[in-house]
């Protein structure tokens, strides 16, 4: 019953999207714009630099409550942390607040790809990783352009660095929710996919260093 309720609220937690909150003062939804998600990605090409940053921070610090704060509460003293193994519960209230994030219960299901939530999650269960995952995320996005590409493969690394770093490795509950999150990544981003293989995905072209040169 406390993983069922803890799963829940966090869902709910992680269905409050930053881009479509912030929009909705503004007058606007992020959905009806560029890509159509409501991630920080379509927000930063769409709105700017300052509502993205918004937007970023609301999805990555709902994420780290979900796991920080929701395992801990009790609801009259009928809900504690010691009928459930912590780190189960504490992924369990991450993995809520990651697809609260993907399909908002709030917004007809339709939000973002979870790459924001899921930072705010590691922030608080596995740090260490962000020190790997986001140089790795930056290299691909240096020298591809594409987001949900470095997306895609800081996803695939998180498993790995798990197997390397994370406290009993793989055969943990956060060990397999590594692997889970890796392919709901890959999930989520596949209309990416499929545009990266028609060759019309949007490209960050700013931040792609080596094509700058070549083009120089």
């Amino acid at each position: 019953m406390e993983l069922i309720v803890k799963l829940i609220l966090s869902y709910f937690l992680g269905s409050i999207s930053g881009s479509l909150l912030i929009g909705k003062l503004k007058g606007m939804d992020i959905r009806e714009m560029g890509s159509g998600n409501a991630g920080g990605t379509n927000a930063y090409r769409t709105m700017g630099t300052a509502f993205a940053l918004g937007v970023l921070f609301i999805d990555v610090i709902k994420g780290f409550i979900a796991v920080e704060f929701v395992p801990y509460i009790k609801l009259g003293g009928i809900l504690t942390i010691n009928t459930v193994d912590p780190e189960l519960l504490h992924v369990i209230c991450g993995m809520g607040a990651v697809v609260g994030h993907v399909y908002p219960i709030y917004h007809g299901f339709k939000g973002g790809k979870g790459a924001g939530t899921m930072a705010g999650v590691l922030a608080a269960l596995f740090p260490t990783y962000l020190i790997i995952g986001v140089p790795i995320w930056l290299i691909v996005l240096t020298i591809s352009g594409y987001v949900g590409l470095s997306t895609m493969i800081a996803g695939i690394a998180l498993p790995i660095c798990s197997l390397i770093f994370y406290p009993n490795g793989i055969y943990s509950p956060f060990g397999f929710f590594s692997i889970i999150i890796a392919l709901f990544f890959i999930y989520t981003h596949r209309s990416n996919i499929h545009r990266m293989l028609l060759g019309n995905e949007n490209r960050f072209e700013k931040i792609m260093l080596f094509r700058k040169k070549s083009d120089n």
